[in-house]
């Protein structure tokens, strides 16, 4: 009892069945309790109404955009476009715009001189120190010298000089070596190149290889065959394996998928196991 009159001034809700097991039953409780109820049935009854009405506007079928037959914008439109006699599209240029359109105005008189009237005021002004300063020419850097006057003056002593004979073998042109080609591939060799030996021992790897002892020849493409060859009759189990083998074609019948009994039955060889194992350089280690 102590603990529902507690409930009741905090104000929780207190149900039937707690009270009647407690055994008490005021009127104000049994009050409480219908008006509670009769709140949630017109809560449940009002979501079903609003349910219906959502049901009833999903179910209804979009309207057919398709029936408007010019349609002159990317965006549906619920009514027909006016119709227009003029251009559809009108521009209206800005007063900027309309003077970069004209065409520029190129002037045809011709320039009367490069000399013209100085007025009397130019004439008798005066420069400022500052542009006296500017208009002066700038002056060479220190060590600046002019250049050379083409052509130079020669002394006495260069032309009355004598040439060494080193000097006169440095004066001389070079001697153009001549080529002799084999062939449009081959390098060029010259002719007046100088005399060399080889080693021993590359003359001794320069000599060419003997043939070994029990080397034969290439056979000739035509050879005699014996008589036994051209008599011999083959065996039936050889017959049997020179043919081709017989398959029927697969509207025949044919299944290419049929594992044979033997293959179902063989057992693989240590070597075959052992090739189909990984390498273990691949294999992770977990």
């Amino acid at each position: 009892m102590h603990k529902i009159s507690r409930r009741k001034e905090l104000g929780h809700p207190v149900s039937l069945c707690t009270q009647t097991i407690s055994g008490v039953l005021s009127p104000d409780t049994i009050a409480t309790s219908r008006c509670r109820c009769h709140q949630r049935e017109e809560a449940t009854a009002a979501s079903s109404v609003s349910m219906a009405i959502r049901t009833q506007l999903l179910a209804q079928p979009k309207p057919n955009r398709l029936k408007y037959p010019d349609r002159r914008s990317v965006y549906w439109l619920d009514e027909l476009p006016p119709q227009k006699s003029g251009s559809t599209t009108r521009i209206e240029l800005t007063p900027r715009w309309s003077d970069l359109c004209r065409s520029e105005k190129f002037y045809t008189q011709d320039m009367v001189s490069p000399i013209w009237e100085v007025s009397e005021w130019a004439l008798r002004a005066v420069p400022s120190e500052r542009l006296c300063r500017l208009a002066r020419s700038r002056a060479p850097a220190a060590g600046w010298q002019p250049d050379h006057s083409l052509p130079l003056p020669l002394s006495r002593g260069t032309l009355t000089a004598v040439a060494t004979s080193r000097i006169c073998q440095l004066a001389q042109p070079k001697k153009k070596q001549i080529l002799e080609r084999s062939s449009s591939k081959s390098k060029p060799v010259p002719i007046n190149h100088l005399p060399s030996r080889a080693s021993a021992h590359i003359e001794l790897l320069a000599t060419p290889k003997h043939d070994h002892p029990k080397f034969k020849g290439e056979r000739s493409v035509c050879w005699p065959v014996s008589k036994a060859a051209r008599s011999y009759v083959a065996s039936q189990r050889l017959l049997d394996l020179s043919s081709p083998k017989e398959r029927k074609a697969l509207f025949e019948g044919y299944d290419p998928y049929v594992v044979s009994r033997a293959a179902r039955s063989a057992r693989p060889s240590p070597r075959i196991q052992e090739l189909c194992l990984p390498l273990p350089r691949k294999c992770s280690s977990k």
